[in-house]
């Protein structure tokens, strides 16, 4: 249980980066994991030379500012496209992202030091082990939820994002620049997969190629959830999480990330708007 909590709240985390660029864009940004492994592979290259709360925050930091980097180069100036045109751009995105971090770093597994204690250090909670990191992530990944949910409540940009995704044309007539907004979309979503790169290093070390299983995962979580709303993506990266850490009861551990996709195609056929989604223009209606 401990366990798919803290791979969870990481799928959660990865889930509301694609309901956050969703929402704005309507886009499914499947370049989302590399935002994650980046964190981590810059956050480790910077520690030689700052501490690690420095390396961390100078990671989130750098990765944020790719993000925006890549909707202004590859989005902002896109006309007469369709969606599965961007979805295609970020596939490719994805490999290319993957393919520079390979020559970059190569494909040898680093990580970051463990943020307290080590790796024989743990506390006992109902007979389990726990690895102090785990509090890590979990109180980080809370922390950046409670702090997205502020945001997207109380901040005039918040406020106005939330308004490009329930009616893009409305917000448009009332002054909102959507594109500045897709802009910050694609910014706030590098720097949560960022945070979550960094924080699950020490435990789950960090590689090249870990970002499209991540991606995969979060984008089930976010399915689960229901695409559109960040905070129910936070349930179905927990959901998804726990599925893939208690099916080794029944099959194989080599076998356990099937849950996942198993969880997809099961809401896709079942409920394709998601546990918590609304159906296509129910927002529109309320409005």
């Amino acid at each position: 249980m401990f366990s798919g909590i803290t791979i969870g709240s990481i799928y959660a985390v990865v889930a509301i980066g694609f309901n956050l660029i969703y929402s704005a864009t309507g886009i499914l940004n499947f370049a989302q994991g590399e935002f994650v492994m980046l964190g981590g592979m810059v956050a480790v290259s910077m520690l030689s030379v700052v501490s690690l709360p420095l390396a961390v925050a100078g990671s989130v930091i750098l990765v944020t500012l790719c993000g925006c980097l890549l909707e202004l180069l590859f989005f902002r100036r896109l006309r007469r496209h369709s969606i599965l045109h961007m979805i295609i751009i970020t596939i490719g995105l994805s490999i290319v992202m993957q393919e520079a971090a390979l020559h970059i770093w190569d494909e040898k597994v680093r990580s970051l030091p463990y943020f307290t204690g080590n790796e024989i250090s743990t506390v006992q909670i109902f007979g389990a082990a726990i690895s102090p990191q785990v509090f890590w992530v979990l109180g980080t990944v809370s922390a950046a939820i409670v702090i997205l949910h502020l945001f997207y409540r109380y901040s005039l940009y918040g406020r106005a994002m939330r308004a490009c995704s329930s009616n893009p044309e409305a917000a448009m007539l009332a002054g909102i620049n959507i594109a500045n907004m897709r802009t910050v979309a694609f910014g706030l979503s590098a720097g949560l997969g960022a945070l979550a790169g960094c924080v699950i290093s020490p435990s789950a070390m960090t590689q090249y190629d870990m970002g499209p299983g991540l991606a995969i995962k979060g984008f089930a979580a976010a399915i689960l959830g229901g695409l559109g709303n960040p905070m129910a993506a936070v349930l179905g990266g927990l959901a998804v999480g726990i599925c893939e850490s208690f099916s080794i009861i029944l099959v194989p551990a080599a076998y356990k990330d099937v849950s996942a996709f198993a969880i997809l195609l099961l809401v896709l056929f079942v409920r394709p708007n998601g546990l918590f989604g609304k159906p296509s223009g129910g927002h529109v209606r309320e409005c």
